[in-house]
């Protein structure tokens, strides 16, 4: 078992390369299905928010600009010096997401929905841990892009 452990972080460490392209496309495919779901129907992802106690005023601006943004984010991460960016961006998109949800469920009357194809069929609950899983997996990226940074500069000084 002590071997398995050992053997895990060389393992990682020697295909980070993939395991990186792996989560970006996780979070270029999460970004772009869940703009693409609200852009199908924005008005009615306008009217889901605007129930929102916290968001009721920004709703409309929000209904844009949340999609638009995701797919601003996967772009970045789609291309490769834009990549840490994105990772920061993914990261900072699913802390806001999550603490949004964290504020609904636990200090909000109203819980409404405003997630739609796939995720729309998750609790809150499931939602929640859901981003956590996700905003986790953005902060080994941006492990990874570092290290892989640090790596590739240590063999240019070498």
């Amino acid at each position: 078992m002590k071997n398995a452990v050992l053997t895990l972080p060389r393992f990682v460490l020697r295909k980070r390369n993939i395991i990186l392209e792996t989560i970006c496309y996780l979070f270029i495919f999460l970004f772009l299905y869940a703009a693409f779901s609200k852009l199908m129907d924005v008005q009615k992802f306008q009217v889901q928010m605007s129930k929102s106690p916290l968001i009721t005023q920004f709703a409309g601006l929000l209904a844009w600009g949340v999609p638009i943004l995701e797919i601003i984010v996967a772009i970045f991460l789609f291309v490769p010096r834009l990549r840490l960016t994105g990772l920061y961006a993914s990261f900072s998109l699913m802390l806001a997401f999550t603490g949004y949800i964290f504020i609904i469920q636990n200090f909000s009357p109203y819980v409404p929905c405003s997630c739609g194809g796939i995720l729309s069929s998750m609790g809150w609950t499931e939602h929640f841990f859901f981003n956590i899983g996700f905003t986790l997996l953005a902060v080994f990226g941006i492990f990874l892009y570092n290290r892989e940074q640090s790596h590739a500069h240590s063999y240019a000084l070498a």
